[in-house]
């Protein structure tokens, strides 16, 4: 419905105006007296209003602005209820099971058949399918924060960390829960003992499960800055360097204190009205890790062996740092904390992900740029930047899947050098990474920046690995909607109970089966944050099936392409059978060794040819 704007319209024109005074006309036309066109005169209104002394002049003009910003604003609510009255919506679907909680749940992880509530005191364990509690282990003073739980075949293996920070480990059996070791805390170890769990139901426990401690390998402080070298010429770099691992990446350089003290003064120079403001002190550097099994990236000792699929190589990254390192498991406390490998970056490192199989790596530093390894066949994909002005804020591994026929599709075999991943942006863009052996990555847009309905942003996403190509993202508003990131397009939507909502929509509580195309999401109940006393009433954890639902049943099917659908397929003939990819890598193998015992070599003959030089310069 349209305003009247007749005041407003009246201001904009001049109106024709006679002047002096105006008489009441007699009641006979013939008394009227005739009208002089020099008595009648152009007056605009605007200039009556121009006329007004200070401070009506200025109320004027403010009134007159704030209508039109007024205007402005109804016109574009109107458009916006077109566009959402005439754009289709998703389906939406409610939850199939709503599990009452007795406590607000702080964190949750699903695992198997299982989820795992992390609370007040402690953490809970409950059935995925019917919502029946398990066990309950409440033996702390302090609140559970987060919680993780990984799936080791017939054994699950828990760690919920404090308020405090004290990380717990447990090792949960179809039939027994027990506490292996507080990883980081101070006081005595407890006795591994029945008595320090707490249950509902009666439990019987495994005697003759034997596990061993956590063994303390080493304690990695971040690295110190570059500061300059003591060597006073090239030749000393080279007979002293014992490797040629790491030069130029600022372990080994060249680089002197005079240098350094030219760029700080170039640096004071050029920021020196910034540098003068009092600054905050800044927080204490955060350290990222990732534990990499055995790989062509990283080469160990040949006298060191180890069981296959353990990880023997921790790869961190600090806060603010370029740099990646590499720092090998196999060591006591006694040797010596070096990293084995330096990955060098031209920008801070903001973000890295690693794939759940440990087979690819994405580096993203604070400038856009991503960096895509492979480290089973040991080599980059390719390097790859986001837009202008985004900036990652979280990497997310999708499970490598084909368009066949229509339909998504997981092929029987994987694929190898070929990675998908999902790149959430700061300003709540989203793009899809792609990667194909040595053709380069390549992006594509699959949300874009929000610029007027803010509250539509995307601040948080997950992947449903259980079905090929989806993806779950989480709006600010408080949406749940499951994208198909091959078209892309929003397939549908997932409403709570109407009795219920998200009491941070910004910030969701949620897990995502790994194993099952499932996921939980926990709804708060408007009671829960006006009353003062929450003791009875009941918290809610609502559970989504996606096969149940019927816009889903053809997606959950089938999601399997057979081998020879892949091998047949022009797309995909780079693809070769187990025997020639073994042969393959075998011959890779060896001609990396060749290539390594020759760069020893030349490294050998060049520190000997320095060392006689160093020689006859003494003797000169």
């Amino acid at each position: 419905m349209s305003i009247p704007r007749g005041s407003q319209v009246q201001t904009r024109f001049s109106s024709f105006m006679r002047k002096g005074l105006l008489e009441v006309p007699s009641p006979t036309e013939k008394d009227w007296p005739k009208d002089d066109e020099d008595d009648y005169v152009f007056a605009d209104v605007g200039q009556e209003v121009d006329s007004l002394p200070q401070p009506y002049r200025m109320i004027n003009k403010m009134v007159n602005l704030l209508f039109d910003k007024c205007w402005e604003v109804i016109q574009e609510r109107d458009a916006l209820r077109d566009v959402e009255f005439n754009r289709t919506q998703p389906t939406t679907y409610p939850p199939l099971v709503e599990s009452k909680l007795n406590k607000m749940p702080n964190c949750m992880a699903i695992s198997q058949d299982y989820v795992f509530f992390g609370g007040a005191k402690g953490f809970s364990i409950y059935n995925l399918y019917n919502a029946k509690r398990i066990y309950i282990w409440e033996k702390l003073k302090v609140d559970v924060t987060s919680i993780w739980a990984t799936d080791l075949g017939n054994e699950i293996l828990i760690a919920p960390v404090d308020e405090t920070g004290i990380a717990r480990l447990f090792y949960f059996y179809k039939d027994g829960l027990f506490l292996i070791k507080a990883i980081n805390e101070v006081n005595t170890l407890e006795p591994m003992t029945s008595e320090n769990l707490e249950m509902d139901m009666n439990v019987c426990f495994r005697g003759d499960i034997k596990l061993s401690l956590p063994v303390h390998i080493m304690k990695i402080k971040p690295p110190k800055p570059v500061t300059g070298t003591t060597f006073k010429s090239p030749l000393e770099v080279f007979a002293k360097v014992e490797d040629y691992y790491g030069l130029g990446s600022g372990q080994n350089h060249f680089i002197k204190d005079s240098q350094w003290e030219q760029l700080a003064a170039i640096f004071l120079a050029s920021h020196q009205k910034y540098l003068d403001k009092e600054w905050e002190e800044e927080p204490p550097s955060m350290a990222t890790f990732h534990f990499l099994l055995p790989s062509r990236i990283i080469t160990m000792p040949v006298e060191v062996k180890g069981p296959s699929g353990v990880a023997c190589v921790l790869g961190i990254h600090w806060a603010g740092s370029h740099n990646f390192f590499f720092y090998s498991l196999h060591r006591t406390l006694k040797d010596k904390v070096d990293p084995e490998g330096v990955w060098p970056c031209a920008a801070p490192i903001a973000v890295s992900q690693l794939s759940c199989t440990c087979t690819f790596l994405v580096l993203a530093c604070e400038d856009g740029v991503l960096t895509l390894w492979d480290l089973a066949e040991g080599f980059p994909l390719g390097v790859i930047a986001l837009p202008k002005g985004c900036s990652c804020q979280s990497i997310h591994f999708l499970k490598y899947f084909l368009v066949h026929e229509g339909q998504n599709m997981y092929p029987e075999s994987p694929l190898k050098s070929q990675m998908k991943c999902v790149v959430l942006c700061t300003d709540s863009s989203l793009y899809l990474v792609t990667a194909k052996g040595t053709q380069g990555p390549t992006i594509s847009v699959l949300v874009e920046r929000p610029v007027k309905h803010l509250d539509e942003a995307i601040c948080a996403v997950a992947p449903v690995l259980a079905l090929p190509g989806m993806l779950l993202i989480f709006g600010k508003n408080g949406s749940v909607q499951l994208m198909d990131v091959a078209k892309p397009q929003i397939i549908c939507a997932f409403v709570l109970p109407r009795t219920y909502h998200l009491a941070v929509p910004w910030k969701p509580l949620f897990a995502v089966s790994v194993q099952h195309p499932c996921f939980l999401l926990r709804g708060d109940h408007p009671d829960e944050i006006e009353s003062d006393d929450t003791k009875d009433i009941q918290n809610s954890v609502f559970y989504f099936n996606l096969e149940a639902y019927p816009l889903l049943e053809n997606i959950s099917r089938n999601h399997t392409i057979p081998e020879t659908d892949v091998t047949e397929n022009t797309a995909f003939a780079q693809v070769l059978p187990l025997e020639k990819r073994c042969e393959s890598f075998l011959q890779k193998r060896f001609q990396k060794l060749e290539k390594k015992v020759k760069e020893q070599e030349h490294w050998t003959r060049l520190r000997r040819y320095s060392l006689l030089l160093q020689r006859e310069n003494f003797r000169k």
